[in-house]
C-alpha cells in the first residue's frame, strides 16, 4: 500500500498516468475537499504564487466545472471539462481540457476515493488521446504540482479534523 503522505505516479497503459495518495482522513471530508469549491481553492495549484482566479462546479451528470489560475506574474492558466460520471463520495468521471495546449487532444479523468481503517486512498487515473499526449505531460512539472497541492490538501484535512469537522 501507498505510505500516508507520498504520492505515487504509474502509467498503467501507454495512454493513462495514475496518481495516488494516502490521507489520514475519513472519504467524505476528501471528497468534500474535491469537489467544493471554498475547499479545493484552499489546495488545488495554490503554490508558486498561484492563485485562483475562477473555480466553479456543477458536480451533477452532464455539469461543467471550470477553473482557472492566475501566476505572479498575472498569467493565467484555464481547464474545464464536463462531469460524465458522479457517485459520491467514491467515483467521479470528467473530461479534462486545458485552455492552453499542453497535450495533444482532450483527456478523461477517473477518481476513485477508498476509505480503509480510517485512511483515503485518492487515485487520480487520466486517460489521453495517444501515447504522445500521455508523454508530453510525463515530461512537463505536473508530478511537482500535484505533490504540492495534495500536501496542502492534507494540510486542509488534518486542520478540518482538529477543529472538529467530519
Amino acid at each position: 500500500m501507498n505510505p500516508t503522505g507520498t504520492l505515487k505516479v504509474t502509467t498503467p497503459t501507454d495512454r493513462e498516468i495514475a496518481m495516488t495518495r494516502v490521507f489520514d482522513a475519513p472519504r467524505n471530508l476528501v471528497f468534500e475537499a474535491y469537489t467544493k469549491p471554498e475547499l479545493l481553492k484552499r489546495w488545488l495549484g495554490v503554490h508558486g504564487g498561484w492563485s485562483w482566479a475562477v473555480c466553479e462546479i456543477d458536480l451533477r451528470v452532464g455539469g461543467a466545472y471550470r477553473y482557472v489560475w492566475r501566476g505572479p506574474d498575472g498569467t493565467e492558466m484555464g481547464m474545464g471539462g464536463v462531469y460524465r460520471e458522479v457517485a459520491a463520495p467514491e467515483r467521479i468521471v470528467a473530461t479534462e481540457s486545458f485552455d492552453q495546449s499542453w497535450y495533444p487532444g482532450d483527456a478523461v479523468s477517473t477518481t476513485v476515493i477508498i476509505e480503509q481503517g480510517g485512511r483515503t486512498t485518492l487515485t487520480i487515473t487520466v486517460r489521453y488521446q495517444s501515447q504522445e499526449a500521455r508523454d508530453a505531460v510525463l515530461k512537463s512539472p505536473m508530478e511537482k504540482g500535484m505533490a504540492a497541492g495534495f500536501d496542502k490538501l492534507a494540510e486542509l484535512l488534518a486542520s478540518t479534523l482538529a477543529q472538529g469537522i467530519k
